[in-house]
Formats: C-alpha cells, structure tokens, sequence
C-alpha cells in the first residue's frame, strides 16, 4: 500500500519560512510526478507546486519566488521550501502522487497524504 505523510507544518508569523516534507513508502519519489496542493475548509483545492519525474517545476502564481518544490533523494521525500510566507497561505498542505512521470495540476491524483497545518499570522 503506497502511503504519503507530510510533516514540518506549523504557526509563523507573515515573512517567516517553513519546510514542508513528503515522505513516501512503497516507491521512489523521483519515478512519478508529484505535487504539493493546499486547501482551506470550504475552498477549493490549489495547486502549490509540482515537479516531474524530468526535474521540471511547475508554480501556482501567488507562490513564484517564494515556494520552491524539490525531492530529496538520499531521504525519499518531495519537500516544499516556503519563505516570505503570507496570511493568505494559511492551509492545509498535502502532498499528491500522479503516478504518471509528467503531470500538470488538473492531473489526476490517485494518492494523497493526510496533509500538515500550515497558518501564518500577520
């Protein structure tokens, strides 16, 4: 059974940093595209950033600059670099498998973790 479980969210205030993990069991996370989405009760989902299996990246604009999507190979995990971090990105982040190797956001998604709070305050 693939599993997918994030960590590293948490509270910060406006401009702050945090880093996000996905660490994958069953696969490599460098065979398939992945993504990191986010979603607030109510809201529909967001894409945050993807990554292919070519090392290709992909943003949502209201996070260029400031998000930045990467695989750690040697730990097996998808991780999501967020700095200058804003109210507006209080969500909550989970990280996604395509299992295809190229994806684009409206891609379908069939795994999925359970996600990490992230809420920033102004």
């Amino acid at each position: 059974q693939v599993t997918l479980m994030e960590s590293g969210g948490g509270s910060v205030d406006a401009g702050g940093s945090l880093k996000l993990s996905c660490e994958a069991t069953k696969y490599t996370v460098s065979t398939h595209c992945m993504g990191w989405f986010r979603q607030v009760t109510g809201k529909e989902r967001e894409g945050v950033g993807i990554i292919d299996t070519y090392g290709s990246t992909r943003y949502a604009d209201s996070v260029k600059g400031r998000f930045t999507i990467s695989r750690d190979n040697a730990k097996n995990t998808l991780d999501l670099q967020m700095n200058s971090l804003k109210p507006e990105d209080t969500a909550m982040y989970y990280c996604a498998d395509s299992r295809q190797s190229y994806c684009v956001f409206d891609s379908y998604f069939p795994y999925r973790g359970q996600g990490t709070q992230v809420t920033v305050s102004s």
